[in-house]
């Protein structure tokens, strides 16, 4: 990857240095076994790095073609996946669910709680594409388990396993549609398993498989030759370890059958919308690439510039807000797939008003700031006990404190 002095975009390389120096702080205190970052601006790569081990056991270091799992960093593409239909007329935001997956119409909602017991009720308003893409669906997380409709939730993936890899994609969405959801459909803001509802939503359209939908419609023509929902026996070397890491008792390997969402080296009938995709640097960064360019990328037009915009436009009403989903609660919405920058007086550091991304469970994590022109991409694999993972929020305010000429948008 051709790396540009950081002056030819008005950024300073001495305090892009920060990056570096931060990270072997943190990979020699244990908190992180490896990362790869990358910064661009203006078109230009001005820093990219490869720190720490991909495998501590083999003593492996981070390797520029390495493969992570990027869990909930898969949203974002299926939720583009799903505008691309919207795209072509095949659907409207507005559309109920159930038109396409009809016990999704079947769902009750927690009302309330009488003699000791909870209460549910239909659906008002029926929940539409609209409400999966921006979370606001009321499918429950598990995460509250004072919560009736968390607590069944959590119970049925306890008692059915959800995610098994020779399980249907299908059969994942029936268990989900068995299940009550916590609110009315646009009622709040909750993070979970609304994409994977998407995912599934897109089969059905598209009327072909949700892995083959997106190497034909996305990867391919981007050239994202390393992106799947799982690794063949080919590119296993290159799939990093998964760890969990804390300066207390170092990084601790994950076992592959222990690995959130199933062992990646497996093919599987149920490709997670929410997190199920493997991808590597160079494939991510082309797709962010993409939506900086809105929506094209070397000849090939994903979507149009319209799309991005509608797409990275807050569609959270402002008193569901903040989010309560780690570093990006502060001063973000949220739109259709992806973290929107309202805020900036609220924001856990530097950014723009536009900025948008997301992130993945294993601390991965991706910036797009289009007013300053700036792509900030992270990969690792850490399953970290600091809960919001510190270098999401402070690899990007080292790249954004070394700008010294300011886009005037």
């Amino acid at each position: 990857m051709k790396v540009y002095p950081a002056e030819d975009v008005g950024m300073s390389s001495a305090r892009l240095g920060r990056i570096n120096d931060y990270l072997e702080r943190e990979i020699a205190g244990n908190k992180l076994p490896g990362m790869i970052v990358v910064a661009q601006r203006r078109g230009k790569v001005i820093h990219y790095s490869t720190q720490g081990l991909m495998d501590i056991e083999a003593g492996r270091p981070m390797e520029a073609d390495a493969l992570f799992r990027i869990y909930s960093m898969t949203k974002p593409i299926i939720s583009l996946a799903i505008m691309m239909l919207h795209d072509e007329g095949r659907l409207q935001l507005h559309d109920p669910v159930a038109k396409y997956i009809p016990g999704i119409g079947k769902m009750k909602v927690f009302s309330h709680v009488s003699d000791r017991a909870p209460q549910f009720v239909g659906q008002d308003p029926p929940m539409t594409v609209f409400h999966l893409l921006t979370h606001m669906s009321g499918f429950p997380s598990g995460n509250d388990p004072f919560h009736p409709a968390d607590r069944l939730f959590q119970e049925s993936s306890e008692s059915h396993g959800f995610y098994h890899r020779d399980m249907s994609l299908e059969r994942l969405i029936d268990h989900f549609c068995d299940l009550p959801l916590k609110f009315q459909p646009g009622g709040d803001w909750n993070y979970g398993v609304s994409t994977d509802v998407l995912g599934y939503l897109l089969q059905v359209i598209a009327d072909m498989p949700l892995a083959d939908f997106l190497k034909r419609k996305i990867f391919a023509p981007l050239g994202m030759i390393d992106t799947a929902f799982h690794v063949p026996q080919e590119k296993v070397q290159r799939l990093a370890q998964i760890y969990n890491s804390d300066a207390a008792c170092g990084s601790q390997l994950i076992a592959p059958e222990d690995v959130a969402l199933g062992d990646v080296r497996k093919p599987t009938r149920c490709p997670s919308g929410s997190g199920g995709l493997v991808s590597s640097t160079s494939d991510y960064l082309r797709f962010a690439n993409m939506l900086i360019n809105g929506g094209e990328l070397d000849g090939a037009r994903i979507v149009s510039p319209m799309t991005i915009k509608r797409m990275t436009a807050n569609a959270v009403p402002r008193a569901y807000l903040p989010l309560r989903a780690g570093v990006e609660r502060y001063g973000y919405g949220f739109g259709l797939g992806f973290r929107v920058m309202l805020d900036l007086g609220q924001a856990n550091g530097y950014s723009s008003l536009g900025e948008y991304g997301w992130a993945g469970a294993a601390a991965t994590y991706f910036v797009i700031d289009p007013r300053e022109e700036l792509i900030i991409l992270l990969m690792t694999q850490n399953w970290s006990v600091q809960q919001p993972y510190p270098p999401r929020s402070i690899v990007p305010n080292l790249v954004y404190q070394a700008i010294d000429d300011l886009n005037q948008a």
